[in-house]
């Protein structure tokens, strides 16, 4: 977050309590990001950073939004699947929750970052692809996770459908069923049921 206000030159504003002081510079930094029809290369690794980072689904939009706008979804949500692959578990969780947003709807009176006319390259944001490498990643730290919060934080949120995923997935999504279905938490036990039942 401090690096994303250096990077705008926002002056730094000690701000109390200190739990807050974060949120503060979020405010700050929220619609200048917004306003640039684009970001310097050098901006897209901290404004990732951020997002991740923000422990509020909310507010972690703040960061993602623009990345998204101003260098593609695809991009963005590459990044994010990186995050899952590899980070602790704290990033990981920081992904999920950025995950969302980087779904946000992109509409040309949001951001100047879209071309005169309302036009924009959509190879920018082609992310098939990627949202199955998302699947893949996800399923596989399920199956690694040895702490609870973090099987519940990439299983409960993922499809229950089997046509969510695509082919190359079905394998590795029924071992993942066979594993939750004997789960010693409920929750994990009631996605596999909600697959089991009518997920297609």
């Amino acid at each position: 977050m401090t690096e994303v206000a250096r990077l705008l030159g926002v002056v730094d504003v000690p701000v109390e309590p200190k739990d807050r002081h974060a949120r503060h510079l979020a405010h700050v930094v929220r619609k200048p990001l917004l306003e640039r029809a684009s970001l310097p290369e050098k901006w897209f690794a901290p404004l990732m950073a951020a997002a991740v980072y923000d422990p509020d689904p909310s507010f972690c939009r703040w960061f993602v939004e623009p990345a998204v706008y101003a260098f593609g979804r695809r991009r963005v949500m590459a990044a994010l699947v990186d995050y899952l692959r590899v980070g602790t578990d704290a990033e990981r969780a920081g992904a999920v929750r950025a995950w969302y947003s980087a779904h946000v709807p992109l509409r040309a009176d949001r951001s100047p970052a879209y071309a005169p006319g309302g036009v924009r390259d959509p190879a920018l944001d082609e992310s098939q692809d990627i949202k199955a490498a998302w699947l893949e990643a996800a399923l596989r730290v399920f199956a690694a996770a040895t702490d609870l919060r973090m099987g519940h934080c990439v299983l409960l949120d993922l499809p229950t459908s089997r046509t969510a995923y695509p082919p190359h997935l079905h394998e590795l999504l029924e071992t993942t069923l066979a594993s939750a279905r004997l789960h010693p938490d409920l929750q994990i036990r009631r996605w596999a049921a909600a697959a089991d039942h009518g997920g297609g």
